[in-house]
């Protein structure tokens, strides 16, 4: 019996399901925890951004590796060890008294995320015929997108019910299941003929990735003169070149840089990269407003996020009509154009705002995040040759997860010291930590004046990171309206062909994946497979 023909198929489609769906919640999870976690931990707000930059380091570092792990030693097994990496840094996590186990169980957990994001997709040719396979695609994307807008309810009720450690604890079972059925249900697969993992680019990657944002997030309390974060941005900058040099050098790299000289590609990667900048850095900054300066529980956070998470699942879907009849590059440009709007919009909240007026501006975001971040990934797969595309993918998704850790590390770091400017002279020094500190501190007081300084200061502090996301956002627009040619743009309005020979739309919720995973499948590179509606806001909070 083919692995096609097997009635087990459709049980182990459930098995990447769950896979998916908890990596999807998990990109949102902890920034709902984050204001809770930080009033019980007494983190500042420099750790809050290592527990969700940790994540995304690691799992930006790793992530091509750990594809090509799978070709080589088998995917099944990879995804299986993947999964008990990432339930062994939950169960740790849920655990940990103190911040910096934490820190070290996201870190753990984003080598499991690293493993199991391209697998996932990477075992489905062998389980789904040609016919089949679409439809297969599509219901992994779709599950790994219904975890983003899932993340901060499913957050906000369990700190609401139990305590911080449980939305680590709820991982345990959801990946357990996935082990299990993996372990039963899925065929093995692998491609010996597959590029080796060179250890000495991955180190690059990881040491160069966490010196820049280690440097990045230490400036606002070390000063951006200081000799620890100007040898940490050095060494990065050395690093990264060392890595970029080594790449390029190499007969078969794991990160192919000669994709960037095609301008199509570059341009929409930029304009994605851009929009996991703003879309992850605004996440980091979101929930302490909605919970300390608005006095909301880690539930009614998590409802309050729902506007810009609906917008992002509307846009997304409903990006392709306007691309059929606009061309992607003026549905990209457009998309930012809102965003910025959006940003600027924002930038007029104060402390005596209503949620209302946050509503509209965040469903504003997500409109704008959704039509231009989904369409530009999309359009920069299609402007690349079949054979191309899982090396393509994988830079891409690459360096859109680079962009959300500096997304969260450099617009944390601007919160942080526009907050503690504000904050009036002699307030105590715990209150310098994070808006969160300054009301446990505030409370124990009785000082209702210091909470109310906190959360005039922490509003600016917000106002300055919206008016840097809408003008980020405004740049991203023009250079993808005057640099981007337009047939290139356009070539994601049509249609690629797989290297199984078949046609797949590229404006659907698995645009790009199917070219990808048919590339992989015959390539080995199953890192590339990453599709554009799941990987949105990677680390929003990972």
């Amino acid at each position: 019996m083919t692995a096609q023909l097997d009635p087990r198929r459709w049980w182990a489609l459930g098995a990447m399901v769950a896979s998916m769906l908890v990596l999807g919640f998990d990109m949102t999870i902890l920034n709902v925890a984050l204001p809770t976690m930080a009033g019980q931990l007494g983190a500042t707000t420099g750790e809050q951004q290592w527990m969700a930059d940790a994540y995304v380091v690691v799992f930006a570092a790793l992530m091509l590796p750990a594809g090509l792990l799978g070709d080589r030693f088998g995917r099944r097994r990879m995804l299986v060890t993947g999964l008990g990496i990432f339930l062994m840094g939950s169960l740790v996590g849920s655990l940990a008294t103190s911040v910096e186990p934490v820190i070290a169980a996201r870190a753990v957990m984003g080598i499991g995320g690293a493993l199991v994001m391209p697998l996932a997709l990477a075992v489905l040719p062998s389980l789904f015929a040609p016919q089949e396979r679409t439809k297969a695609v599509g219901i992994v994307t779709a599950a790994s997108a219904l975890g983003m807008p899932l993340g901060p309810i499913i957050g906000g009720f369990l700190l609401n019910h139990f305590w911080w450690g449980s939305v680590f604890l709820i991982n345990v079972p959801m990946a357990a299941l996935g082990i299990i059925a993996c372990v039963f249900l899925l065929p093995e697969t692998r491609d010996p003929a597959s590029p080796r993992v060179d250890a000495v680019s991955t180190a690059l990657t990881a040491a160069g990735l966490g010196a820049l944002i280690y440097g990045i997030i230490e400036a606002p309390a070390r000063g951006w003169a200081d000799p620890v974060v100007l040898g940490m941005l050095a060494g990065a900058a050395v690093l990264i070149a060392a890595l970029v040099l080594r790449e390029r050098r190499m007969v078969r790299p794991m990160l192919d840089m000669t994709l960037l000289g095609h301008r199509p590609f570059l341009l929409n990667t930029l304009a994605a990269t851009l929009g996991m900048f703003i879309f992850s850095g605004l996440m980091f900054v979101l929930p302490p407003y909605l919970t300390a300066v608005l006095g909301n529980d880690a539930f009614g956070t998590g409802l309050r996020l729902l506007p810009m998470m609906g917008g992002v699942m509307f846009a997304a879907k409903g990006s392709a009509p306007l691309i059929q009849r606009f061309g992607a590059r003026a549905v990209i440009s457009g998309g930012l154009v809102v965003l910025a709007f959006a940003a600027v919009l924002g930038s007029r909240t104060t402390v005596d705002t209503g949620y209302g007026f946050t509503a509209l501006w965040l469903s504003i975001v997500g409109f704008g995040f959704g039509f231009a971040v989904v369409p530009a990934m999309t359009a920069a797969l299609s402007a690349l040759p079949a054979d191309r595309a899982g090396s393509g993918s994988g830079l891409l998704s690459t360096v859109r997860q680079v962009g959300a850790a500096i997304g969260i590390a450099l617009l944390g770091s601007l919160l942080v010291g526009a907050y503690a400017d504000r904050l009036p002279a002699g307030a105590p020094h715990a209150a310098a930590d994070s808006v969160v500190a300054a009301h446990v501190v505030a409370g124990k007081l009785g000082d209702t004046r210091l909470a109310a300084a906190a959360d005039a200061a922490y509003v600016h502090g917000m106002t300055t990171v919206l008016l840097v996301c809408g003008l980020t956002a405004l740049v991203a627009a023009l250079l993808t309206a005057t640099l981007l040619p337009r047939t290139s743009a356009d070539a994601g309005t049509g249609s690629g062909t797989g290297t199984d020979g078949e046609t797949v739309s590229e404006t659907g919720a698995g645009a790009g994946t199917e070219a990808s995973a048919g590339a992989n499948a015959k390539t080995g590179n199953a890192s590339g497979v990453v599709p554009p509606v799941a990987a949105l806001p990677a680390d929003a909070g990972q």
